[in-house]
């Protein structure tokens, strides 16, 4: 259960935000629970996390370990803070800051390189799901941007399904169809790294998740967690998501 603060918090929010966050999910022993706020709430959030079983993780990552690379921030920069997982491909990313499927890639390899658990995201635009594209669209960008890792590498990734049409539009995929979407993405695992791997993958919705309709995605088989946005910024909201 993976929370995307996107551009929101200060430091000193942040430390409110897990004195309030931490007591209500003490007792929840049924999943992984990742928080991933800007870079500036790293050294803050790890912090304030230590000593539960919440981890904190980055919102992007550089592909190279350091070099000329202006406002980018390295693995092993996001290491030292503690954090241990990084989002990579969101929709946002692709969207306003040229993001492609060959950097996703990158990254993904660098993050893995620095010991950072990646949760890669992939997801089709309205237009596209309207037009009857949405699996060209998941397979090119497995394809193109997950299927270069090795077996290895793959076993130690998240994907992370973020239809982009209901991405802070308050639309949500039916519990139908994001199992739907998610079984053409483990198909596609499937046919690259095998049944096993398909079987282990986890696959994450993300797009407009509430503590009012995570219960009926979570109980869909295919659905095997969520990344939350907005939901995540309040800790009662998505401690109630965490504890759906």
């Amino acid at each position: 259960m993976a929370g995307n603060w996107k551009m929101y918090k200060t430091p000193a929010e942040t430390s409110a935000f897990f004195e309030e966050f931490r007591p209500l999910v003490a007792q929840s022993q049924h999943c992984e629970i990742v928080i991933c706020p800007p870079f500036t709430n790293l050294v803050a959030a790890v912090e304030a996390a230590r000593g539960s079983r919440i981890a904190v993780g980055a919102q992007n990552i550089a592909w190279a370990s350091e070099g000329a690379l202006t406002g980018e921030i390295s693995g092993p920069m996001i290491r030292a803070t503690g954090a241990t997982h990084a989002i990579i491909g969101h929709s946002e990313r692709r969207q306003y800051f040229c993001e492609t499927d060959e950097t996703v890639l990158r990254r993904t390899q660098a993050a893995l390189v620095s010991g950072l658990s990646p949760i890669v995201c992939v997801g089709e635009r309205l237009e596209e799901r309207e037009a009857g594209h949405t699996e060209e669209v998941l397979s090119r960008q497995f394809q193109q941007g997950i299927a270069g890792l090795t077996p290895e590498e793959f076993a130690c990734i998240v994907i992370a399904y973020e239809p982009v049409w209901a991405i802070g539009t308050g639309k949500t995929a039916t519990p139908e169809i994001a199992a739907e979407t998610h079984r053409t993405i483990r198909a596609e695992v499937r046919a690259r790294y095998g049944k096993e791997a398909a079987d282990d993958v986890r696959i994450l919705y993300g797009g407009s998740v509430k503590p009012d309709n995570a219960r009926s995605l979570m109980a869909q088989p295919e659905i095997d967690g969520v990344l939350v946005g907005g939901a995540s910024l309040q800790p009662v909201s998505f401690a109630s998501i965490v504890n759906f």
